[in-house]
């Protein structure tokens, strides 16, 4: 796999995550199998609103990370060490 963002979703319409069990486990394998090949990954996904969910359909995204990448995830001490947006 070519370093990069990707996504992984389902052929099939499925709201979210917690929707359907078997095509969600079934996109998190694929996602799995995709991250094998990095050494540091952000596998991410979401569940309504409140959680930040803004397609309202299944969807991983799978983020190769290195050591300073400069992408910091909201719940990490980099987002919030992060300088403000001007």
């Amino acid at each position: 796999m070519r370093a990069g963002h990707v996504f992984v979703l389902p052929r099939v319409h499925v709201e979210d995550a917690g929707t359907n069990w078997e095509v969600t486990a079934a996109v998190v394998r694929r996602a799995a199998e995709l991250m094998a090949g990095h050494a540091a990954v952000n596998l991410i996904t979401s569940k309504g609103e409140a959680a930040t969910q803004s397609v309202l359909h299944l969807h991983v995204h799978v983020v190769p990370r290195q050591e300073g990448d400069g992408r910091p995830l909201p719940w990490t001490p980099q987002y919030t060490a992060r300088p403000a947006a001007a």
